[in-house]
């Protein structure tokens, strides 16, 4: 740990654990900022289906990286990581903490580690990958990653293309695994990092993340959804909660099976979110109804 004297708080953990709240506890009171770290929160169109914190959560604190961009907007973990960077640079002018919140863990791994400078495919690749995913759909790139890195495979969100298919590029440029070689290097940062994980038995989270999605529901999730209607061939709307309700709405699933559905899917994303914050030793695990034991360490902890 480096002695700055400046302490990001990553509070990370599976959807619907409770993460801002805990964020916004912390934040209070160490009367700083939060950053999110939530890869589908950075987009202004998508409100409902991404959980995004309510109006009278954003007045307790300041978010930064939540609404900024439009589906339209080309985006990646990289320039998330330059951006985050820049922001605590100025954060931590006015703040000896900052809390990023969130449960995309490439993006807080860009942020903590850095991103790994991999070499550009050539464009033949990029346009035969991309065809296979026009042509096959994801499921063909998730069988074909599987054969070529099961590790990576393990850990990666299964439903996003963007991240199969530049794994993909990587293994068939390097003819190596993605997974051996990424965070080889980690880059310098000039503050302390401070990871706590937040997590539940599973049968608790299940039902958190029914409900969750119960709420979405109720509060217009199918409305949102077919106000995207003409812009679901974009990127940023092929993810759980939404690719459920356009079958809906093409009538190929009753919408009951859609709820179950969404349900179903964003179970698996929580597991999937846990491999990735437990294959390192980093966390530091509370529950969310430990605030007293988690802002007790903390203390401690950023001195």
């Amino acid at each position: 740990m480096r002695n700055s004297g400046k302490y990001l708080v990553v509070i990370a953990g599976p959807t619907a654990v409770g993460k801002t709240d805990i964020a916004i506890q912390v934040a209070g009171k160490f009367g700083t900022e939060i950053i999110s770290a939530d890869s589908r929160q950075l987009y202004s169109e998508m409100t409902i289906g991404t959980a995004k914190p309510d109006a009278i959560q954003l007045a307790q604190v300041k978010h930064h990286f939540i609404g900024q961009l439009s589906i339209h907007d080309y985006y990646n973990v990289s320039l998330f990581e330059n951006q985050v960077l820049e922001v605590l640079n100025s954060l931590f002018q006015m703040h000896d903490v900052v809390v990023m919140a969130g449960g995309s863990g490439l993006y807080i791994d860009a942020v903590c580690l850095g991103i790994d400078d991999f070499p550009d495919p050539r464009p033949e690749l990029r346009k035969y990958l991309k065809g296979i995913y026009l042509d096959e759909g994801i499921v063909k790139l998730q069988e074909m990653l599987f054969q070529l890195d099961p590790e990576y495979y393990a850990v990666v969100d299964i439903q996003n293309p963007n991240r199969l298919l530049r794994a993909l590029e990587v293994c068939h440029t390097t003819g190596r695994k993605f997974s051996e070689q990424r965070s080889n290097n980690t880059k310098k940062r000039d503050f302390n990092i401070v990871k706590i994980g937040l997590n539940l038995p599973r049968p608790e989270l299940f039902n958190r993340i029914g409900l969750r999605v119960d709420q979405m529901i109720e509060n217009g999730l199918v409305q949102e959804v077919e106000s995207l209607l003409p812009f679901r061939h974009l990127n940023a709307l092929n993810t759980v909660g939404y690719k459920e309700i356009f079958e809906f709405i093409d009538s190929q699933i009753t919408i009951e099976q859609a709820i179950e559905n969404i349900k179903t899917h964003t179970r698996r994303y929580a597991k999937r979110q846990l491999t990735w914050f437990n294959r390192t030793d980093e966390y530091t695990w509370f529950g969310p109804s430990q605030l007293n034991e988690i802002t007790s360490y903390l203390s401690i902890t950023c001195k």
